[in-house]
């Protein structure tokens, strides 16, 4: 008698569905859209923590703007009382350049920094209201 070995029978497999994540909402939870539409307590909150977030982006920008560019004057004098004037010697072409060609590309790196800080700001806020 030779015994042959049984062949391993595995658990059938099943799939559980249930609701979806984005439909889920704990109960009692109201969503902060309602909460800023009828002008609630925890909706003025939101609202005011979004504008807090876009004005200290604001002012940082501001703040580094005044910081580069409200210096030029000082860096301008600098070479002026250091440097003796020679014949053909003069700083004006170096503050035009500075003017010119310095000064555009810092406030466009300022600019395109708070752009994308304001927009990361409205972002985040957004993912708040809707529940992301």
């Amino acid at each position: 008698m030779s015994a042959e070995p049984q062949p391993v029978r595995r658990p059938r497999r099943e799939t559980v569905t249930g609701v979806p994540r984005a439909g889920r909402r704990p109960p009692g939870h109201t969503p902060a859209r309602s909460e800023i539409s009828e002008q609630t307590t925890l909706g003025h909150t939101y609202v005011r923590a979004l504008m807090r977030s876009q004005l200290r982006a604001a002012l940082y920008a501001l703040g580094t703007l005044a910081l580069l560019v409200g210096s030029l004057p000082l860096l301008f004098a600098l070479p002026a009382a250091a440097a003796p004037h020679g014949p053909g010697l003069s700083p004006e072409p170096f503050v035009w350049a500075a003017l010119g060609f310095g000064v555009y590309p810092v406030m466009w790196l300022v600019a395109h920094g708070y752009v994308r800080r304001a927009e990361r700001n409205e972002r985040d806020f957004t993912g708040l209201v809707e529940g992301r």
